[in-house]
């Protein structure tokens, strides 16, 4: 991170308590210093408008959409020019992302590796994903911020108000009996994949966030009248 200068470091559930004190990071101390420690990724990414999940399609059925690498700057220069927040996430060394981790990610960015090995080693991930952001970049960010069109100029919506439109949808549907008690798991994993499809910005948020609310307490009450 600190070879192509980015310096927001956020950590998940670290293996060891003192991984910050990593003596291989010669000159990038200030960085593990500084970076942000979460228990669960859905509060490392509360404030990200645009995760995006990296990992191999080898064993994995995409279930968001895919972009190589090579195509990904746009996307990133698109959501900083209208103000949001973008993040990239990389799982673990031994295991990468989880299926439940990549319910949070917009978009799943894979790098172009020989099919004979389609594994990287974490650090060169992050390394190759950086410098492809770096050598990428121009004067596009300037440019698109010129959009005039003020709703399609709006960053998508803080991952953590799409979490609570998640949990007041899942409730409503469970008030509602959608389905069995069996399914719940695979229909919040589908629904937080859902709201992260729409790219809701903040002002749709909140405005289905009350929608399902309202809903919600009709279920509850029953006898109230419609």
């Amino acid at each position: 991170m600190a070879n192509f200068g980015f310096s927001r470091l956020a950590v998940v559930s670290p293996h060891e308590a003192h991984w910050r004190e990593a003596q291989s990071a010669i000159g990038a101390e200030d960085l593990l210093e500084h970076a942000g420690l979460y228990p669960t990724l859905a509060e490392a990414l509360a404030n990200s408008t645009l995760a995006i999940g990296t990992g191999t399609l080898t064993h994995r059925k995409a279930q968001q959409r895919v972009v190589p690498l090579p195509e990904l700057a746009p996307y990133v220069r698109d959501q900083l020019a209208r103000g949001g927040r973008v993040n990239l996430v990389f799982g673990s060394e031994k295991h990468g992302l989880t299926r439940e981790d990549l319910a949070h990610c917009h978009l799943l960015v894979e790098v172009p590796t020989d099919a004979r090995q389609p594994s990287m080693n974490l650090g060169q991930a992050v390394a190759v994903c950086l410098y492809e952001l770096v050598r990428s970049s121009d004067s596009a960010i300037e440019r698109n911020a010129t959009q005039t069109d003020p709703i399609a100029a709006r960053p998508n919506a803080p991952s953590a108000a799409l979490d609570r439109l998640a949990e007041v949808v899942e409730q409503s549907m469970q008030a509602a009996g959608y389905s069995p008690r069996i399914m719940q798991a695979a229909n919040r994993h589908d629904l937080h994949l859902l709201l992260r499809r729409l790219h809701l910005n903040a002002a749709d948020t909140r405005r289905a966030l009350g929608i399902f609310r309202r809903i919600l307490w009709r279920l509850q009450h029953r006898r109230a009248p419609l």
